[in-house]
């Protein structure tokens, strides 16, 4: 029988200009770029990674580059906002600062779950809220990159909790609970006037670092997704033969799925829960590269064996994309 899944493996949203998507996550919000590679489905097109100084699993935030793609349009359907881990509420306070010195548009410090937090978004529009981990308790943070522009004792820690917006919540709820394996955690009221409270789910060791907040929207119409949107969540799963036995369990529960996939960086399964939300299972490992390579990684561009002998047409239809230190 599979084991539980242990907590957020990565979340991968959509950009529509790579180099400017590089510079804001890195040089505004201080994350590293660890992986530097394509769509494995449409080599045309850039993937970026970043994370911690490893781009170890929960650290994981991903862009694909679509350059033409309009803008995202919210809805049901829909991962509605993603989180970012940092450690304190001194460090939250510090990147209200931050954000109103270099005209980041954001809203005030807020309260939920009962987490201090922090909403904002990128210069796409991206839905992101930061997290203080100050009374968190469960799956821990990591270390922040310290090669990059801030101070680590206010750097990005991990991703926090992952918000789900659907029509109907109940049978996403099921899915998450009783397939899965999450548990309630509790609720927290939403910020629309009457609409019912955000249900939050852990997974794991629990906290920040393994949750998903369920919103039920009713009246809302499908999301119709752009830049600035989320594609979707991944959940950490131990290892490969782990994942397998997922694969299994999806099928028997009647899901389509994509079935096991080898992205060599790590294995995964794909499936959509019944609130139509794309989710995804993935091994922690093996990562982007060994200890000897650490020093350098982002700065190329990374492919899978199975692509390596298409290097030289890949990289010509993509658009050079600075990212040596």
């Amino acid at each position: 029988m599979a084991k539980g899944l242990k907590g957020i493996h990565h979340v991968s949203a959509m950009t529509a200009s790579a180099a400017r998507n590089f510079e804001f996550y890195t040089n505004v919000m201080g994350m590293r770029l660890v992986g530097k590679t394509v769509n494995q489905d449409d080599t045309s097109m850039y993937h970026l990674f970043y994370g911690d100084e490893k781009g170890s699993p929960g650290t994981e935030l991903t862009f694909f580059e679509l350059p033409m793609m309009g803008r995202n349009r919210p809805g049901s359907a829909s991962l509605s906002a993603f989180s970012l881990r940092v450690a304190s509420d001194e460090a939250l306070r510090w990147w209200e600062r931050r954000f109103n010195e270099l005209g980041v548009d954001r809203d005030a410090l807020q309260e939920r779950g009962g987490r201090l937090t922090l909403a904002f978004r990128d210069p796409e529009g991206q839905r992101v809220i930061l997290v203080s981990d100050e009374h968190n308790r469960g799956i821990p943070g990591s270390n922040p990159w310290s090669g990059g522009p801030v101070m680590t004792e206010f750097g990005i820690t991990g991703l926090g909790p992952v918000q789900l917006t659907v029509r109907n919540a109940a049978p996403t709820l099921a899915v998450l609970t009783d397939l899965l394996g999450f548990r309630r955690k509790g609720a927290y009221p939403s910020a629309v006037p009457g609409q019912p409270d955000i249900i939050m789910l852990e997974i794991g060791e629990g906290g920040s670092g393994g949750e998903l907040h369920v919103e039920e929207r009713p009246e809302m119409e499908r999301e119709r997704l752009g830049r600035g949107g989320v594609h979707h969540v991944a959940l950490r799963v131990e290892d490969e033969d782990e994942l397998r036995e997922w694969v299994e369990r999806i099928h028997r529960a009647g899901f389509s799925s994509s079935g096991f996939v080898d992205r060599h960086f790590f294995r995964s399964l794909y499936f959509r829960e019944p609130g139509g939300v794309l989710i995804e299972l993935a091994t922690d490992g093996p990562g982007f590269g060994d200890e000897t390579e650490l020093e350098r990684l982002g700065e190329k561009l990374l492919l899978p064996p199975f692509l390596e002998a298409q290097r030289e047409a890949i990289e010509a239809r993509l658009k050079p994309l600075a990212t040596g230190r």
